[in-house]
């Protein structure tokens, strides 16, 4: 080391039209909690996978289908192209991008109404519907149809999950078919499902498929991803329907698509229907979601890192937030958390699906690695806050030890104020890395901030070379920061 002075396409399945300015009047209430339970159709026995397979599907869809709506929502938006209306559609301007001003009609209206349509689900007979967050966030309108032929009901949107991408309305009905909620657990790859939505505002469509896996997630769709993927045919408009069972219990609710081309390409996703339940219960009591908090940043462990730190699974923590409960607990960058109380934990995103889905209060047991040695520690959880989250003087010159072909620099308050780095950050920044060496190959980059050598802390960068010369390798873990968090990796350097 050496010392001197930075594809596919997931489309959310709603479809958006524009039309002309007052050509929709609808109503939307402002969010208003409501402290009456839902009473909602619970039926959690096991899924019949021993019966012969079925002729018709028609029972289950004859069953299932009054109780999926049509849902409509509109909002204003200003400048619409002249070339098609989609691009007024946020989702589809940042997939397909927009046309530049030139294209633009100057004829047209500096603002127009753009309306989605989607489906949603009736939970409860006297009018809580289940959608997605994405069919009526930002909308100033919504609107409900149900039945056949349909009735139209004005909607109050009782709380949105943007982290999940769930809403909840309620219309002023009583007596409506409210679909039964199935046990989304219970699932397994290969189980028969039906999709039922109304895909491109056609009507009510019913489609067959099975499930194609469970917790999917690292999509970038939403904050906590825990997808059934299906191959049930889904395209946009089905935003917000039901996923079914074999025995017309709802399991999920589908919001996406994995698609090139914006129609479905047998990749579709659900959220799970206890996923579900549990937001729309706490949206109806309190109007919001409240989720536990810990106070960790993770990364996955890779095969490199598994070696090092003596774990095959499990969240690497890279940071702990400062009085948080994680750190009022005792835990610290370089644990390996395993186990939140009775739930094994693969990744960072399994992690987080477990914390989130515990109530701030609740107390845990969290079962941690550390310098290869198993550990147990309890901890109350905390509600989580709102925000989760080139130059320097030369010091010397060698190459010895590990980290062979990186630069390193003091931080100055020049850099720190150029890479936007906290004051709270101690390291030594990277400038240079040699293209061919191990440390470019394990994914060091120009711009990093070298925060410990084999956990050992980094202050600066005379203290990252004295260290990198001290450490025998061929192998050293660093721990560095980049864009605003930690992360762990291994440089190699074996011949």
């Amino acid at each position: 080391m050496k010392t001197r002075i930075l594809s596919p396409k997931i489309l959310l399945c709603s479809l958006c039209l524009a039309l002309g300015a007052g050509s929709l009047v609808l109503h939307a209430g402002s969010p208003r909690p409501s402290k009456l339970p839902m009473m909602l159709q619970i039926d959690a026995k096991p899924i019949d996978r021993d019966a012969t397979s079925r002729v018709s599907f028609a029972p289950i869809a004859k069953k299932t289908a009054p109780s999926v709506v049509y849902v409509f929502s509109s909002k204003k938006v200003r400048n619409p192209s002249r070339l098609n209306p989609f691009f007024d559609d946020p989702i589809f301007r940042r997939f397909f991008g927009a046309p530049d001003d030139s294209s633009r009609n100057p004829q047209l209206p500096r603002e127009s109404v753009q309306q989605s349509l989607g489906s949603g689900v009736i939970i409860t007979a006297d009018g809580y519907i289940l959608t997605n967050n994405h069919m009526v966030e930002g909308a100033d309108e919504v609107k409900v149809a149900v039945g056949e032929p349909r009735k139209e009901f004005k909607a109050e949107i009782v709380g949105r999950d943007a982290k999940v991408d769930i809403a909840v309305l309620k219309i002023d009905a009583t007596g409506l078919p409210a679909a039964t909620l199935g046990d989304s657990d219970q699932l397994e790859v290969g189980d028969t499902v039906l999709a039922i939505g109304n895909p491109f505002g056609i009507g009510l469509t019913v489609t067959h498929g099975i499930v194609s896996a469970v917790g999917r997630g690292g999509l970038g769709i939403e904050d906590y991803e825990d997808f059934i993927q299906t191959d049930a045919p889904i395209n946009p408009g089905n935003s917000g329907g039901a996923l079914l069972d074999t025995q017309g219990r709802v399991v999920g609710i589908n919001t996406a698509i994995l698609s090139r081309s914006g129609g479905f390409n047998g990749v579709g996703f659900a959220i799970p229907s206890n996923v579900v339940r549990s937001i729309a219960e706490q949206l109806v009591k309190t109007g919001h979601v409240e989720r536990g908090f810990m106070g960790v940043n993770a990364q996955p462990v890779s095969a490199d890192l598994a070696t090092e730190f003596g774990v095959t699974h499990g969240a690497l923590i890279t940071d702990v937030t400062e009085d948080s409960p994680a750190d009022k607990a005792g835990l610290k960058s370089g644990d390996v958390i395993v186990k939140v109380n009775d739930t094994a934990i693969e990744d960072p995103r399994h992690l987080a699906l477990a914390v989130s889905r515990l109530a701030p209060g609740t107390e845990v047991k969290i079962e941690y690695v550390r310098a290869g040695k198993p550990a147990t520690v309890s901890l109350k959880l905390a509600g989580q806050p709102e925000q989760s989250l080139a130059g320097g003087d030369h010091v010397g010159s060698s190459d010895q030890g590990v980290l062979n072909g990186v630069t390193v620099a003091d931080l100055t308050p020049e850099v720190r104020r150029q890479l936007h780095v906290p004051d709270m950050i101690k390291g030594a920044l990277v400038t240079d890395v040699d293209a061919e060496s191990a440390s470019a190959r394990a994914g060091l980059q120009e711009g990093d901030i070298i925060l410990s050598l084999d956990r050992k802390p980094v202050k600066n960068a005379d203290e990252a070379v004295k260290l990198s010369e001290k450490i025998k390798g061929p192998k050293v873990t660093v721990r560095l920061w980049r864009d605003g968090s930690s992360r762990y990796l291994v440089v190699d350097e074996s011949p």
